[in-house]
């Protein structure tokens, strides 16, 4: 039996592809249209996974849609009348596009598939559920879920056993973590659904020094996780923006317009409404256990890449285990809309992998040695080729000369993390490599850290990190024993730059760091290289950050990577087992450059 799931229309359309219940291929639309976020139908990426099933469309047994649109439609009609006149407006925009388009998913599938099979509309938080609890390691599990809204949920709590999962209490919209995250993502600045990563990676530059306003006037926060939102202060129900005139007035003045200078209201504003989701968290993580008394969690929704909050589940000792799934938001609801018509619809059996039945999340398109080869001929690149033992030996030292590493191998992920096979690798131990991967590679905020991928036999060796972090979606403190002392005067955006352990490109201002640990079996080559490298080095750890810049999603093809290497100051580009040097793609080399040229394989 062959199930596809699908997600589209809202916030980064998906496709997913299963065979008799193992993941064949998942893929988000973006990675293909090079639109970031993109919400159109994921034509793309549905034909993609097709092609890796090798099926046609009329071999699918069931196709899934991740949610339920006419309760959704039921919702936003409700609300505009509820917030009449002003809601009215919103809505009265919104309408065309649901009745043309959103309203008549099951057309949309059945034209653009040809398919006339039968389609199941799960609800919002059943997929989310669906796509943490059953890849998950687990044979049983408490569920949490997390996001700005599905239909009406905002968040559940579910228990998981075998192949059932069981609902046991939601939050409702208008209360809702996600958006009362995104308030504060828009109010310092930053894009909704997109800059929530900033403002996480804002937070430790500030003190929490609003989160008693937070609680005093815009929620009321119950034991059970539950609360309820002053709406007085916020306006999304309107349509028309994420916060109101009293909102403005409580936290001194307008939001920040987009690039302009952060100040330390900003900062402050994010640390306090990151201890105010962290502590939300921390009480639902807890009541979830509590209720079904089950000390194994999964997470998924939006608000579960939130990888401070996950790390403080851990440390807290709230569970025993935790599995976040790694796509999160909405593209890995098309994972959990498949899934669910396999063990739920179906009534399939389930045993739960030790490892996870996530494949590394490395389910995208893979490029062959054959096929780059004769796309760098086509175009008359420049290249040279490496068996694999050399090659990381020739990775390995260029990154300890210092030089930024493209590198594309393997299949691509699933979900928002770089995971080794489309990413930027730089060594960690120089000083100015967050500086210079933000400002000349990524062209992003100077503030944004970075993440190290890191041998998972010595990831306890340098950070204080419970289990393992396959995924990147948790954070954990780099150990005293790496820590260098700083001038404790600095404040703000001044803790930047300060040189505060052996690894600093790394190491956040708060000596944290976002973790993926590697073993030899998810990702082999990456684990060579990092073994390589610490031969070499004797630091078993990179930096890993994603392969685009800012406002595009991360390369998919050799043709996307030879984009990005060109328009940014990256340089090598490792396509497999192919080396491309940025120095001879230009008729004047700098000193750098002609480094990297006459560099010559010990």
């Amino acid at each position: 039996m062959v199930i596809l799931g699908i997600s589209c229309y809202y916030h980064d359309s998906a496709a997913a592809i299963l065979r008799d219940g193992k993941i064949v291929a998942a893929a988000q639309e973006e990675r293909f249209s090079r639109i970031k976020h993109d919400a159109r139908f994921p034509k793309n990426a549905v034909e993609y996974c097709l092609n890796e099933a090798q099926i046609s469309s009329e071999d699918l047994d069931l196709v899934v849609f991740y949610d339920k649109p006419f309760l959704k439609f039921e919702r936003i009609l409700e609300t505009a009348l509820m917030e009449a006149p002003f809601g009215l407006n919103a809505a009265l925009k919104s309408i065309p596009i649901w009745i043309k388009q959103k309203l008549w998913i099951s057309d949309h599938i059945r034209n653009e598939l040809e398919f006339k099979g039968r389609i199941l509309f799960p609800e919002h938080h059943q997929s989310h559920a669906a796509s943490a609890f059953y890849p998950s390691p687990f044979d049983q599990a408490a569920i949490l879920t997390l996001d700005g809204v599905g239909e009406w949920a905002t968040a559940s709590i579910s228990y998981g056993n075998g192949n059932h999962i069981e609902l046991i209490k939601e939050l409702k919209f208008p209360h809702s973590l996600g958006l009362l995250y995104s308030a504060f993502t828009y109010y310092a600045g930053f894009k909704v659904n997109s800059g929530e990563y900033k403002l996480m990676g804002l937070a430790p530059y500030g003190k929490p020094v609003f989160a008693d306003l937070i609680y005093e006037h815009l929620i009321d926060l119950k034991d059970d996780g539950s609360f309820r939102m002053n709406m007085r202060y916020f306006s999304y129900q309107s349509g028309l923006k994420m916060t109101s005139r009293h909102f403005d007035a409580l936290f001194g003045g307008p939001a920040r317009k987009p690039e302009a200078p952060l100040t330390q209201r900003e900062m402050d504003l994010a640390a306090s409404i990151q201890k105010v989701t962290e502590d939300i968290m921390l009480k639902m993580a807890k009541e979830a256990v509590e209720i079904t008394g089950c000390r194994n969690l999964c997470l998924a929704g939006g608000v579960a890449l939130n990888c401070v909050g996950n790390g403080r589940i851990l440390k807290e000792k709230i569970v025993d285990n935790l599995w976040i799934q790694p796509a999160s938001g909405d593209a890995g609801g098309s994972l959990g809309a498949a899934l669910l018509g396999w063990y739920s619809y179906n009534n399939k059996p389930r045993k739960a992998n030790p490892n996870d039945d996530m494949l590394g999340a490395f389910l995208g398109p893979a490029y062959h040695n054959d096929e780059i080869r004769e796309w760098l001929d086509q175009q008359h690149i420049p290249y040279k080729y490496f068996e694999d033992p050399d090659l990381f030996s020739y990775m390995s030292q260029m990154l300890d000369q210092g030089f930024i590493l493209g590198w594309l191998h393997g299949r691509m992920e699933f979900g928002p993390r770089a995971l080794g096979n489309r990413s930027i690798l730089a060594d960690a131990r120089k000083p100015d490599m967050q500086k210079k991967l933000n400002l000349s590679i990524k062209y992003r905020e100077s503030f944004r850290p970075f993440a190290p991928v890191v041998l998972q036999e010595n990831a306890h060796d340098y950070f204080d990190l419970k289990g393992n972090s396959p995924y990147m979606l948790v954070t954990a403190q780099v150990k005293s024993s790496h820590l260098k002392k700083i001038n404790t005067n600095l404040e703000g955006l001044e803790l930047l730059y300060a040189d505060r352990s052996e690894i600093p490109a790394v190491t956040h201002v708060d000596n944290s760091a976002r973790i993926q640990t590697v073993d030899q079996t998810r990702n082999p080559q990456l684990w060579s290289l990092l073994h390589t490298f610490k031969e070499q080095t004797g630091v078993p750890l990179l930096v890993n950050t994603s392969f685009n810049v800012r406002g595009e999603p991360p390369v998919e093809s050799p043709e996307d990577a030879w984009n990005c290497f060109m328009s940014t100051e990256i340089d090598i580009l490792v396509l497999e087992n192919y080396v491309i040097l940025k120095s001879e793609q230009d008729s004047k080399m700098s000193p750098k450059q002609t480094q990297i040229r006459n560099f010559e394989l010990d």
